[in-house]
């Protein structure tokens, strides 16, 4: 697994490095395939990034298509929903059209539906590009205290699913909203995966996923099979990594 760490000095630097690589990436496989396409995920962390790349009008924006990592289960309009977060941030700022949008709608009855609807529209991109998985350029994800990503949390079911593409998610913690996730074979079958982490509360999860080849925590089983695997960790993310 061909894996990278970087490390910067805040949210700005971050994003900026961030920013070249999907320029990079996008024009690259719009020439090599006539399409680019990126799963991106909510939470604060990559807003900065989102906003700055609203502002890359030049990009390929026709032929590229947005799918969503996970999401809650919350109406669009709430401050919840990530969706609504990228779409506020990123695509209502660039010329992309529609159709090159893939939300998780949850205006549906349940989130199992919601799910399944989800997935009904990744294999139908999978059959427009003729693949049986969807094989995104880009998978931004992020990382949760407990060793979550995506929606994949420590315990539950979703974490073995090796089949389907979209499943519904219960957290263990009550406090938590019923979610909507991709799996783990559509992230492994990424051809580039991003964790974007910041603040010291996630120094010693960090620690653990770069460190602990032994490591059960659900972040762990991010292994894209043939693509490539980066960390951008901000310095208190990083302050705890036995290099740094």
């Amino acid at each position: 697994m061909n894996k990278e760490i970087h490390v910067f000095r805040n949210k700005e630097k971050m994003a900026d490095f961030a920013i070249q690589k999907w320029i990079k990436l996008s024009r690259d496989r719009v020439k090599k395939k006539g399409i680019f396409s990126a799963a991106l995920s909510g939470g604060e962390t990559p807003v900065k990034f989102y906003e700055k790349l609203a502002q890359r009008e030049k990009l390929p924006w026709a032929k590229t298509h947005i799918f969503m990592v996970d999401e809650r289960f919350v109406p669009y309009e709430s401050d919840e929903n990530n969706y609504h977060l990228i779409n506020r941030t990123l695509l209502l700022h660039v010329s992309i059209p529609p159709k090159n949008i893939h939300p998780i709608l949850t205006s549906e009855s349940s989130p199992q539906t919601s799910a399944q609807r989800y997935e009904k529209e990744i294999m139908s991109y999978c059959k427009n590009m003729r693949t049986r998985l969807p094989h995104m350029d880009l998978m931004l994800l992020g990382v949760g205290g407990d060793g979550h990503t995506a929606s994949l949390f420590p315990g539950t079911p979703a974490l073995g699913e090796t089949q389907r593409y979209a499943v519904s998610v219960t957290p263990g913690e009550r406090s938590k909203k019923e979610r909507i996730t991709i799996t783990l074979p559509v992230i492994n079958g990424a051809g580039n995966v991003f964790f974007m982490v910041t603040g010291e509360n996630k120094a010693k999860v960090v620690k653990e996923l770069i460190e602990d080849e032994k490591s059960e925590l659900p972040a762990a089983m991010v292994k894209p099979q043939t693509g490539k695997l980066l960390f951008l960790l901000d310095e208190s993310a990083a302050s705890l990594l036995s290099d740094s």
